[in-house]
């Protein structure tokens, strides 16, 4: 069902062929020039949390910083 993985992968390097790949193509300036003016996006806060589910001390402020902006737009 799935294809055997080279379990010595050399993330570093592969960060680096991803990148390249990304400035060779333009991929970030395509995707903003693509987006409408109108359409505005915008990251408040990061990823998913590293160390796994939230706690309380993630929940309220992530939440008033989030709702708060919303509500002055």
């Amino acid at each position: 069902m799935f294809q055997p993985v080279n379990a010595k992968v050399e993330f570093p390097k592969m960060e680096e062929a991803i990148l390249a790949f990304w400035e060779e193509r333009e991929i970030f300036k395509k995707s903003v020039d693509l987006r409408p003016a109108e359409n505005e996006y915008v990251f408040y806060d990061g990823p998913p949390f590293a160390t796994g589910l939230p706690h309380f001390g993630h929940l309220v402020p992530g939440t008033i910083k989030d709702a708060i902006p919303a509500t002055r737009r």
